[in-house]
C-alpha cells in the first residue's frame, strides 16, 4: 500500500499514523513525501519514498513568506498564486513525475492519498490499483452545509456554499486538467474527456475519507455515499519522548502556561510575531511557551515567565497547557481539541480560518483574530478570555473527551480495506 501526501507537517503526520495503522494489520506500507520528513517517517517504523523538496522551498522565500501573511485577503491569495504559478508549473509536473516514480518501483494494490498529490488516480490507472483520496480538509465534496473550505464565510444560504465547490473546483480542473493530460500521455493512457478529481477515468467514484470528528463538523446529510467522515488520525502516544531539562523545569516551576506557537507560517519579522506574543503572556498576566517551529520563530530577550522551544510532540505538550494559541492548521486544531484546552486559532491563510470558525462555533475557544489583525492587546484579551472562563473551559474538555473515544485511524483503514477489495479495484 502506497500513501502519497506533500504539505508541512501536518500534512504529513495523519497520514504517518495511517500507515501505522494499515502496517499493524499486516499491510506493507510505504509513505512518499518530502524529503524534509524522510527521517520523521522512518522513525515510525514505515518505508519512505523520496519526493522533491521544491514545492516547499518556495514558502521559505520572501515571496512565499508574503504569501502567507496576505493570507487573509482572498483576493491577494489568487493574484499572488497566480502570479507564482510559472514558477510552480514545472515544479508541479516533476512532483508528479516522482510519484510514478515511487509507485512504480513500489507496485502498491492500493493508494491512498492527499489532494495535492493529484498524479494518484492516473498512477493507480496504470498500475491497476484501488486509489482513495484521504484528506484532513472538506474541500473536495460539494454540499449545501458549509462553503469550501479556504473561501471567506459568506452567509448567504445552502446554495451558495453549493455553489462555491463549483467555482473553486472549476479552477482546479482548468488548471490541473491540462497537467493531468499530459501526465497520462507520458504514462500512455487514454486522455479523461472532463477531467474531475472526485472519480476515477471510467466515472466511478473515488472513496473520499475526512480525517476529522464529527464533533467539531458533522457529515453533511447530502453528501454521497464515498465520502466519509472517519474522526482524526492521530499518532499513538510517544510514551519514550522525554522533554529538554529546560522544558521540565519550567512546566514544573509554575501554574500551567500558554502556549503560543505557529506551525510552519514561515514569516519574514518572527522576532517580531514573538515580541508581541511575549508581550500580550505579559499582560495577561500568565507564564507562557512560544514554539517556533518551522517558522523560525525568535526571540533575543524574552521575560522569565515566558520560554523558547523548538518543538515538542502536541499530545505530550498541550495538555499540560492552560490555554493554546495557534494558527489553525488542521493537525493543530485537532491536537489542540483532543488535549481539551481552550484554544485561539490566528489564521495566516487557506483552510485556517475555517478551523478557527469552527473552534469558536463549538465553544472551545474564542472568536478568531487574523494574522493580519493580531496585535498584543487583541491576544492578551483572548488569552484572558481563554484562562477565567470556566463555561469554556469546560467545553473544550467535554470535546476533548468525546474526540479521545474515537479511533479515525481505524474506521479509516476498514474504509481503506473494503476500496481495495471492491468494484474500484482493477
Amino acid at each position: 500500500m502506497l500513501i502519497l501526501t506533500y504539505g508541512s507537517r501536518g500534512d504529513v503526520e495523519p497520514y504517518v499514523a495511517l500507515g501505522l495503522g494499515l502496517k499493524a494489520h499486516g499491510h506493507d506500507v510505504m509513505l512518499a513525501t518530502s524529503r524534509r520528513f524522510q527521517g520523521f517517517v522512518e522513525a515510525h517504523g514505515l518505508a519512505f519514498g523520496p519526493l522533491s523538496d521544491a514545492l516547499l522551498s518556495i514558502l521559505d522565500t520572501d515571496q512565499g513568506k508574503a504569501l502567507l501573511e496576505k493570507g487573509g485577503s482572498l483576493l491577494q491569495v489568487i493574484k499572488s498564486s497566480l502570479a507564482m504559478w510559472r514558477q510552480l508549473k514545472p515544479m508541479q509536473q516533476a512532483l508528479m513525475r516522482e510519484c510514478w516514480e515511487v509507485a512504480s518501483t513500489f507496485r502498491p494494490d492500493i493508494i491512498v492519498y492527499h489532494s495535492k498529490a493529484a498524479a494518484a488516480p492516473s498512477i493507480a490507472d496504470r498500475l491497476g490499483s484501488a486509489c482513495v483520496l484521504a484528506t484532513p480538509v472538506p474541500m473536495h465534496v460539494p454540499t449545501r452545509a458549509f462553503r469550501f473550505a479556504i473561501l471567506p464565510r459568506l452567509p448567504l444560504g445552502g446554495w451558495v456554499n453549493k455553489a462555491s465547490y463549483g467555482l473553486t473546483n472549476g479552477v482546479v480542473k482548468r488548471v490541473f486538467g491540462p497537467l493531468i493530460q499530459d501526465f497520462r500521455r507520458s504514462l500512455d493512457l487514454p486522455a479523461v474527456k472532463n477531467y474531475d478529481p472526485l472519480t476515477r477515468s471510467d466515472g466511478s467514484d473515488i472513496p473520499v475519507l475526512h480525517g476529522f470528528s464529527q464533533v467539531v463538523l458533522p457529515r453533511p446529510e447530502d453528501w454521497p455515499a464515498s465520502a466519509h467522515v472517519t474522526g482524526y488520525w492521530f499518532l499513538p502516544d510517544a510514551a519514550d519522548w522525554t522533554p529538554p531539562d529546560a522544558l521540565a523545569a519550567f512546566l514544573a516551576a509554575g501554574p500551567p502556561p500558554v502556549y503560543v506557537g505557529f506551525g510552519s507560517m514561515s514569516v519574514r519579522q518572527p522576532e517580531t510575531l514573538a515580541r508581541l506574543s511575549a508581550e500580550a503572556l505579559a499582560a495577561a498576566g500568565v507564564r507562557g511557551i512560544l514554539a517556533s517551529g518551522w517558522g523560525a520563530l525568535t526571540a533575543a530577550d524574552l521575560p522569565e515567565n515566558v520560554l523558547l522551544i523548538q518543538e515538542a510532540p502536541h499530545h505530550w505538550l498541550f495538555p499540560k497547557m492552560a490555554a493554546i494559541v495557534h494558527h489553525g492548521g488542521a493537525g493543530t486544531t485537532a491536537a489542540a481539541l483532543q488535549a481539551g484546552k481552550p484554544s485561539l486559532v490566528v489564521p495566516f491563510f487557506g483552510d485556517q480560518p475555517f478551523w478557527g470558525a469552527r473552534v469558536h462555533a463549538i465553544g472551545a475557544g474564542p472568536k478568531p483574530i487574523p494574522r493580519a489583525k493580531l496585535t498584543a492587546a487583541r491576544l492578551a484579551a483572548a488569552i484572558r478570555e481563554m484562562t477565567r472562563s470556566q463555561g469554556m473551559q469546560a467545553r473544550a474538555a467535554e470535546i476533548g473527551a468525546l474526540i479521545s473515544r474515537e479511533d479515525g485511524v481505524a474506521v479509516a483503514r476498514g474504509l481503506i480495506e473494503n476500496a481495495g477489495s471492491g468494484p474500484g479495484r482493477r
